[in-house]
């Protein structure tokens, strides 16, 4: 009988002294958790105005995005002021992880095919653990299948491939106000002399919170080792956020056409304080 009550006392002994240990674990994972602190909704989608943001897909989730680019508004009220002309994207992007996000697309523009992949590297991170910014790669690839208007030919596949390289960094400053540099690199297969087959450039873009569905956006990229002939210009964009519940729409003013990282950034033809401004619109819808 002794012996029992020695057994017994051990028995519940170990049992409290377990409890006690999976109550300090709890603990502990808890503060674990408060730790990881991730910073949400820097900006509200996948695209600031033109240019991606650092935000990518849920795992297993689709997102459906239709974008226009109209003609120029200094075009007069004969096209409507640019309305008669338009230039459209659609595009189809999935998340294969919280982090990957892959995506495909075709811009009427050019006739242009792209694909993009895009890693969220790191995560701005608040509490115990501070991260001050969010880091994310993207890479795509383009390639324009308009024929030549005289022979009516497909240009040649490899010739025409224009690679486009970004580290996306941003920060959410507070709950209104979130930035973004866009360090880039655009690389054509083959170009002309005297172009050069690699540009590159630093895009700097913002997100204003006016309301709770509402925010004012603005994206500039300036080019850097250009040519002296160089016909093109730097790219800047203007536009409204609306968040509707179950889509985002975005109204913007730019003097790019082209919706792809290649096209606006390199081969902007529009001079934006000249007039040389269209109107624009992205619309997105997530499965």
């Amino acid at each position: 009988m002794k012996t029992f009550f020695i057994c017994f006392a051990l028995l519940v002994g170990s049992l409290g002294f377990c409890m006690a240990q999976s109550d300090l674990l709890d603990l502990i994972n808890k503060d674990e958790k408060v730790q990881e602190n991730f910073v949400t909704a820097t900006f509200k989608g996948s695209r600031l105005i033109n240019g991606h943001t650092i935000i990518t897909r849920k795992k297993g989730d689709l997102e459906f995005l239709i974008a226009h680019r109209f003609g120029r508004i200094n075009s007069g009220a004969y096209e409507l002021f640019g309305l008669d002309n338009s230039n459209v994207r659609f595009g189809l992007e999935y998340g294969l992880s919280d982090r990957l996000t892959v995506g495909v697309g075709r811009n009427s523009f050019q006739k242009t095919y792209d694909g993009f992949v895009k890693y969220a590297v790191l995560l701005q991170q608040t509490g115990k653990k501070k991260i001050p910014v969010s880091i994310t790669w993207f890479s795509s690839s383009a390639i324009k299948t308009l024929r030549d208007p005289l022979t009516e030919k497909s240009p040649d596949f490899v010739e025409t491939l224009v690679f486009s390289h970004q580290l996306l960094i941003a920060q959410k400053v507070n709950k209104k106000l979130s930035w973004q540099l866009m360090p880039s690199l655009i690389h054509y297969n083959k170009v002309q002399s005297p172009n050069q087959n690699d540009l590159l450039a630093l895009g700097f873009g913002a997100r204003f919170k006016l309301s709770q569905r509402i925010s004012l956006n603005g994206e500039y990229y300036y080019r850097h080792n250009t040519i002296e002939e160089d016909p093109f210009f730097n790219p800047i964009a203007i536009g409204i956020d609306i968040d509707t519940g179950g889509h985002v729409f975005q109204l913007q003013f730019t003097n790019s056409r082209s919706m792809i990282e290649k096209g606006f950034i390199a081969e902007t033809t529009g001079d934006f304080f000249n007039g040389d401004i269209h109107f624009g619109f992205n619309l997105t819808r997530v499965f």
